[in-house]
């Protein structure tokens, strides 16, 4: 496939496939249409039958090429591919797409300091396992490293103490930025404010901006209730002291945060504990 595109990409060669999609020519006459010299047409033609795009025969004193159908319809099939994955509704670039549509419209909302101050997200999402399990994935780093951020995004550095005073300390980066090298996708930082174990945890995060300032301060509260097949969660998250410059990051709270609780149900069914030490 790779040889096919780099043979295709030269627009002499794509005129001559173009030229052979109408019938079988020969070198001479191939090269009089494409206006190119006859040398010139020939490596051309060589090129794009290494690829498998053409076939060529000798008749009497002439070089007959022909084109080959096969490559060509295999490459419109993985094109036809990629196009289908980009248009999926409920594919990443339809993400993407709709927190571009919201971040404008934050943007426009966000002409004084404070204008976002008071807006809240409500999150409620069913889990496996017990109150006190679940507990453990929201305040243990080793488990929330597994869940706390959106799908393409990887937890860089993370500090969480789960007690009154305790620090809270979330970096993130992209999920395929294995070594560091990329800037650092995210980075927030707060303080635990409430706790009730496995029942009730609140804490203050504030992302904070390129020059180290806060953007806002989220006040996070996340209340736990056993139900007959695992536990009821449910989250209110509040924003306070939001700034004009804050608008990018809470056009992202409702896709990024329920992302991120969408991996703590699925990281949760998939906990290999078993049900009699949930």
């Amino acid at each position: 496939m790779e040889a096919l595109m780099v043979a295709l990409a030269d627009p002499v060669r794509w005129r001559l496939v173009r030229l052979l999609a109408e019938r079988p020519r020969p070198v001479g006459v191939l090269a009089q249409l494409a206006e190119a010299r006859q040398p010139q047409t020939t490596k051309h033609l060589q090129t794009l039958e290494r690829a498998g795009v053409v076939s060529s025969q000798r008749t009497g004193q002439r070089r007959i090429y022909s084109l080959e159908p096969g490559p060509l319809r295999e490459l419109a099939a993985a094109l036809e591919q990629l196009a289908g994955a980009v248009e999926r509704p409920d594919g990443a670039q339809a993400a993407y797409e709709r927190h571009g549509a919201t971040v404008e419209g934050e943007r426009l909302a966000a002409e004084d300091e404070g204008w976002a101050d008071g807006r809240r997200f409500e999150f409620h999402r069913s889990l496996s396992g017990s109150p006190e399990l679940v507990w453990r994935h929201l305040t243990e780093a080793e488990l929330l490293g597994q869940w706390w951020t959106p799908a393409d995004l990887r937890v860089s550095e993370l500090l969480f103490e789960a007690e009154p005073g305790g620090r809270v300390v979330l970096e993130y980066r992209d999920a395929e930025d294995a070594d560091g090298s990329d800037q650092i996708a995210g980075r927030s930082e707060g303080v635990v404010t409430g706790v009730q174990v496995g029942e009730h945890l609140a804490y203050d995060n504030s992302p904070l901006l390129p020059d180290g300032s806060f953007a806002f301060t989220a006040h996070v509260e996340l209340d736990l209730r056993p139900t007959a097949s695992g536990t009821a969660l449910d989250v209110t998250y509040r924003i306070t002291g939001s700034t004009i410059d804050s608008a990018d990051f809470i056009a992202g709270i409702e896709l990024g945060f329920g992302q991120s609780l969408d991996k703590l149900v699925a990281t949760l069914a998939a906990d290999p504990t078993p049900r009699s030490m949930q």
